[in-house]
């Protein structure tokens, strides 16, 4: 790995709120207080010069951090960007709009405004004729029109832009990757946590693997979502779909012993047809597991492939240390280490999953999701001894 440039970039974090244990607090806080937030190196070779906090909570860690590491606290975006001056003065962007006080719609998303917040950026690029690479945690947004505009927006800014989940980029077991061009038939998760906010970290985790397939990625045809016995009854009568959900289990740290529809008293399934013909199930097993498992079925194989994708479930919550490294990539590099399409495709299909929830359990077509990329050849998630260790 080449060594820190020798002028650390500068770099603006936009958030909606900076509390302990916050998305802000696991990613900014490894920028001033190493991988492990301990004040010891390790550390980003990059900088925090400024910060804009959308909401400042009761238990708001910003003001405090802010005064220790003699980062300014700026009241707008504007001036974050362009540290009080009439000229954009920072060389990357963190985008986190994640937390905060905020409502949810009637289909059970989260309105975070991550999509407002990249607008005042964006215009800031715009007023200046200036651009820096940016990075925006977890999905795009809640909704797939929002989601697809801010990619297109960068293109036509013409700025590097990465955005996702630290799922997919932390240590895996077993260590592998899908070899990059592997016929795939099919695909699926077994994952734990909210309809939303987790489920998306399922999906992204997922769509790192199958999109190294032969062929490349197309985008989703169709989704849909079940619940309940629905989801018993799927895996009763889709032996494909067993068997990677078996196989998920094998490699599970936490699985809990028992029958699963003992354990598990509110299944929760989305299922995806891709425009290929991958099939895909992601099932959200409360009780049952506790961590983040994915498994694929390749063309002419009997038996699935699982890997676990691990989460340090304390502070520092080291997957996350995973997740920086790959944006420094992209502040060091100017290019994006991974295709933003990947997370705007998932942000679109849990997006309309929800959709089909809200509209009880329908299946949809989405022809909206013709989403064409190809995946770098060369895998990207942490591998070996962690950084920090």
């Amino acid at each position: 790995m080449a060594g820190p440039p020798s002028t650390p970039k500068k770099i603006a974090a936009i958030v909606t709120e900076y509390r302990n244990n916050s998305h802000a607090d696991v990613i900014i806080g490894k920028y001033l207080d190493g991988y492990r937030q301990n004040g010891q190196a390790p550390k980003p070779a990059s900088k925090i010069v400024s910060l804009y906090t959308a909401q400042v909570p009761k238990n708001d860690m910003s003001r405090d951090k802010a005064k220790e590491h003699n980062v300014p606290i700026y009241r707008t975006i504007w001036e974050a960007l362009t540290l009080g001056t009439d000229k954009l003065a920072v060389d990357g962007v963190l985008l986190i709009g994640e937390h905060g006080d905020y409502p949810s719609n009637d289909k059970g998303q989260k309105l975070y405004p991550r999509f407002e917040l990249f607008l005042e950026i964006a215009d800031a690029f715009r007023r200046t004729n200036q651009s820096v690479p940016m990075f925006s945690d977890k999905h795009l947004s809640y909704s797939w029109l929002k989601a697809k505009r801010m990619v297109e927006i960068s293109r036509e800014l013409d700025f590097p832009f990465m955005a996702g989940s630290s799922v997919p980029v932390t240590h895996r077991s077993p260590d592998w990757d899908l070899d990059w061009g592997t016929p795939l038939d099919k695909a699926g998760a077994v994952a734990y946590g909210g309809k939303e906010a987790y489920a998306y970290h399922m999906m992204e985790g997922m769509q790192s693997l199958v999109e190294r397939r032969q062929g490349g990625e197309s985008g989703v045809a169709w989704t849909e979502c079940i619940e309940g016995p629905a989801v018993w009854n799927y895996l009763d009568r889709t032996p494909w779909a067993k068997k990677i959900f078996d196989a998920c289990l094998t490699v599970s740290k936490t699985r809990k012993p028992g029958v699963p529809r003992e354990l598990v008293k509110e299944p929760t399934a989305y299922l995806f047809g891709y425009r290929d013909g991958l099939e895909a199930a992601t099932f959200m097993m409360n009780g049952l597991v506790n961590d983040f498992n994915a498994g694929v079925l390749p063309k002419g194989s009997s038996e699935a492939k699982p890997v676990l994708m691990w989460l340090e479930n304390a502070k520092p919550y080291g997957h996350f240390a995973c997740l920086v490294q790959m944006i420094e990539k992209m502040f060091e590099t100017g290019k994006p280490t991974y295709p933003v399409e990947r997370t705007l495709l998932v942000s679109g299909m849990l997006d309309f999953a929800l959709e089909s929830r809200f509209q009880g359990y329908k299946r949809l077509k989405t022809p909206e999701l013709d989403v064409k990329y190809e995946a770098r050849r060369e895998s990207h998630y942490c591998k070996g001894d962690p950084i920090w260790a």
